[in-house]
């Protein structure tokens, strides 16, 4: 992606989030308009096979785009890479990306997009119960490409990252780093629903095979930054908690509040933070810790782009693997500098 583009978009993204969303320490105000739609330009061009793509009619391709709004870096980050690459296919895709508070809002969007003429969606849903809407669409003819979430529906395509090897990735990297024996903090997310419930079963299937001796505390958080060092903070100050070797968290942002927590409290002894995402604030922090081995699974936000791309394929009548898992890559202190990314928006 050209840096003006991306810089553009970029631009265009904050403007919508601000109008839209309006973050404030993780919370999302209720006065979240509803769509971006997309006004191509006649001269944009569209990169790779999907540039020369039309549909039967000669007309543009129409991709109705449903995510969260923004309480997170992450899910800004969906937001941001879904609409740069149907910004990239402007000369045969139009698109609407909608953006929703809960999975109410969401289910009118759903709504929205059959009343546009949505040919395709590509859905983030976050929220709990959107499973008879998604499958609505289905229903209607109406492809769904369901992005990072697992949903119980039948006909439903699939793009996510690998969560389970997030999970038994990490799990071997602080037995590296601090052998089979210890004592390991698990943060899990039981609102992310099957994003922690696969990364969780990842990291306790490889950590019995090869650390089966290694204890084990488990504690629930949230996917933000204020979660991380409030959870954390009150684990530190447990007087039972004495002697944490490592902290298993799932999450970037909430590593960056396990972070603060350790600086707020020097000498715990913790040895590994881990987390998961691809937040560049985050790499940043890795060569700069010395004490503390800083890792990410890495899950980048980008990778909803390719599942906009399964949805460009579906309605060019191509053959579509039902799912797609995109492998993950350990990112700390040693390889951080690769992976960092100035326009990235998280």
């Amino acid at each position: 992606m050209k840096k003006v583009l991306a810089l553009v978009l970029a631009v265009a993204l904050l403007c919508t989030c601000f109008a839209a969303c309006g973050e404030n320490g993780g919370k999302t105000s209720s006065d979240t308009p509803a769509s971006t739609a997309s006004k191509a330009e006649d001269t944009s061009k569209a990169d790779g096979d999907a540039s020369t793509a039309s549909t039967a009619s000669g007309e543009k391709m129409k991709i109705g785009i449903l995510a969260p709004a923004v309480t997170h870096g992450w899910v800004a980050g969906v937001a941001y890479f879904a609409q740069a690459r149907c910004e990239e296919l402007s000369d045969t895709v139009e698109y609407k990306l909608l953006t929703s508070n809960n999975a109410e809002e969401m289910t009118t969007q759903i709504d929205e997009l059959k009343n546009w003429g949505a040919q395709a969606v590509v859905a983030f849903p976050q929220w709990e119960g959107m499973e008879d809407p998604i499958k609505g669409l289905i229903d209607a003819g109406i492809p769904v490409v369901n992005f990072d979430i697992v949903i119980d529906v039948e006909g439903v395509y699939h793009v996510a990252g690998d969560n389970e090897g997030m999970g038994s990735q990490s799990a071997q990297y602080i037995v590296d780093k601090i052998g089979n024996t210890g004592k390991v903090v698990v943060l899990e997310v039981p609102s992310s629903g099957s994003v922690s419930e696969l990364r969780k079963k990842g990291f306790e299937e490889k950590m019995a095979e090869i650390a089966p001796d290694m204890e084990l505390l488990y504690y629930s958080t949230k996917f933000t930054r204020e979660d991380g060092l409030k959870d954390f903070s009150d684990i530190l100050n447990d007087p039972s908690n004495s002697d944490i070797d490592a902290v298993f968290s799932m999450d970037d942002e909430t590593s960056i509040g396990v972070l603060q927590a350790l600086d707020e409290k020097p000498g715990t002894g913790v040895k590994v933070v881990t987390g998961g995402g691809g937040c560049q604030e985050y790499f940043n922090m890795m060569p700069k810790n010395e004490e503390v081995w800083i890792q990410s699974a890495l899950y980048s936000p980008d990778m909803v782009m390719q599942a906009v791309d399964m949805a460009v394929s579906l309605l060019k009548g191509e053959e579509v693997e039902k799912e797609l898992i995109i492998p993950t890559t350990i990112v700390d202190r040693e390889n951080c500098s690769e992976h960092l990314d100035e326009n990235s928006p998280y």
